[in-house]
């Protein structure tokens, strides 16, 4: 290598070090400064939440173009975006923030469900189901129901096999009941266990190997089987909103479901209502 190609990698070198110095000099301050007005905003947050639990995005927007009136709406998101995932704000449906973390519905089965579940992996391991009992509601309602039941949602074509594993072992159990058998049996018993063919597309989850609904699911479902959640018929209002503000909905997926059950109207309906509040 000669002298003048030593001299020009040497050239190089320094004003790629140069450059890189100049960008970090540069960049320290913006960061810095964005440090910063983070801060200030974590402080002034709570001050727009004073007299209501929750504001539309276009209002939150507005609010702090007051404050920080050279803020682009590109610098508020990135802000807003921060403030999420400490869990000062939480987005809510249909653009709406309120303060504090969100919550994610996860229910935990008690030991009959784990009991059934259990048997519906061992003897049926490849059949799709669900287990859940009408009691989850009651974190949702004014008043608690005294009555409860369990659901287990099956495939159709593995329904009565179900049935008849479950009715062996135990008591007051049943399979696609129609109104008269709600009312003069399941209505009359506490805890029976009422088997239901599972639509193609529920929305379901896991929890430690058992299947278990989503709460969009159960929101419709409580629309859609009205015989079935005679209880909370009085409630549908309450129980929705209730759901809205303590957890994180995903209204995409509700009204998926709710079409496949053919309860789009009464579902918006409710959405409509909330929105409205």
């Amino acid at each position: 290598m000669n002298t003048n190609q030593t001299t020009n990698i040497k050239t190089a070198k320094n004003k790629y070090f140069c450059q890189f110095y100049i960008i970090q000099k540069k960049e320290l301050p913006l960061l810095q400064t964005s440090k910063k007005m983070s801060v200030t905003i974590e402080n002034q947050i709570n001050t727009y939440f004073q007299t209501r639990d929750k504001i539309s995005r276009e209002e939150l927007l507005a609010l702090i173009k007051k404050d920080f009136a050279n803020w682009s709406d590109n610098t508020i998101n990135i802000y807003l975006s921060i403030l999420q995932k400490k869990g000062i704000i939480h987005s809510l449906s249909r653009g709406m923030y309120a303060l504090g973390n969100e919550e994610t519905f996860q229910p935990h089965p008690n030991n009959k469900l784990v009991k059934i579940a259990a048997v519906i992996n061992k003897t049926f391991p490849f059949v799709k189901y669900c287990v859940w009992e009408s009691a989850w509601l009651n974190d949702l309602m004014r008043h608690q129901t005294f009555k409860n039941f369990t659901i287990v949602e099956v495939e159709k074509v593995a329904s009565e096999q179900v049935f008849n594993q479950l009715n062996t072992n135990l008591p007051n159990v049943f399979i696609n009941p129609d109104e008269k058998t709600i009312e003069r049996y399941i209505g009359a018993l506490d805890n029976a266990i009422i088997i239901k063919n599972l639509n193609s597309e529920a929305p379901i989850q896991k929890w430690n190997n058992i299947n278990v609904p989503t709460l969009e699911k159960i929101l419709v479902d409580i629309v859609a089987d009205d015989e079935l959640f005679a209880a909370q018929q009085g409630e549908l209002e309450f129980i929705f909103k209730s759901a809205f503000d303590k957890y994180n909905i995903n209204e995409s997926k509700m009204k998926r479901y709710a079409s496949r059950r053919n309860r789009e109207a009464e579902i918006k309906n409710q959405t409509n209502i909330i929105s409205a509040k």
